[in-house]
């Protein structure tokens, strides 16, 4: 997942973030409210850490005009306001869970988890393409029934690819996704990680051989993942 982290204590939101991270999200932070609203109308997010006690505009009015402006991207508030009557209304604003301060860093992770499930139903905890099967519970990559040892960012990059398997993927849709907004899009980074993806693949045992490679590169346009 893509996560925006509106966190005014720099220290805590650097935290999160490497935590995050850690566990092969993807993860910007924004230090007060106007900012992050001006990084969530610029970019794709999956969920946002909200903190209430912010600069420029408080969680609450960033709840608000969130509404206001038709971002309707899920967010978890991490305050340390916890009398009912502010979860309340955090709550009634739209948010989706609140997680009172100071909070354990893995109770933290598994709201997210908890998030993660209420949206990938059924058959789409597992994703499955061609011989490629990625189990996003347990994060696991299989080919062809044997295990791929990818690093986060080659996960979310395959992940972002099955997803969307049969269509082409831009540079753009990468870099906003998988990367941080802080993206160079003047360096080889995707390229870079495009290849050693592909080997891996590559390397896997496969029921034919030879066979087309599963990635596409359509120069000027993106990646595709073959569906066949």
């Amino acid at each position: 997942m893509k996560i925006l982290v509106i966190e005014d204590e720099r220290k805590l939101a650097r935290f999160i973030r490497q935590g995050l991270e850690q566990v092969g999200h993807v993860a910007d932070l924004a230090y007060s409210g106007s900012e992050g609203l001006d990084q969530l109308a610029a970019g794709l997010y999956d969920l946002v850490l909200l903190d209430l006690m912010l600069p420029g505009q408080t969680g609450f009015e960033v709840l608000k005009n969130m509404r206001a402006f038709g971002l309707h991207v899920p967010v978890i508030i991490l305050s340390a306001l916890s009398d009912s009557p502010t979860v309340v209304q955090g709550l009634d604003l739209g948010a989706v869970d609140y997680l009172r301060k100071p909070f354990e860093f893995e109770e933290l992770l598994a709201r997210i988890r908890v998030w993660q499930r209420k949206t990938t139903t059924g058959d789409a905890v597992v994703l499955r393409v061609a011989d490629l099967e990625m189990r996003l519970t347990n994060r696991e990559v299989l080919r062809n029934g044997s295990k791929l040892d990818l690093t986060n960012r080659e996960f979310a990059l395959l992940e972002l690819l099955m997803r969307q398997a049969g269509r082409v993927v831009t540079r753009t849709e990468i870099a906003e996704k998988v990367w941080a907004v802080d993206y160079d899009r003047g360096s080889n980074v995707i390229d870079v990680h495009m290849y050693q993806l592909r080997k891996k693949l590559d390397a896997a045992p496969a029921l034919e051989l030879p066979r087309p490679d599963l990635i596409e590169t359509l120069i000027g346009q993106g990646y595709r993942l073959r569906t066949a």
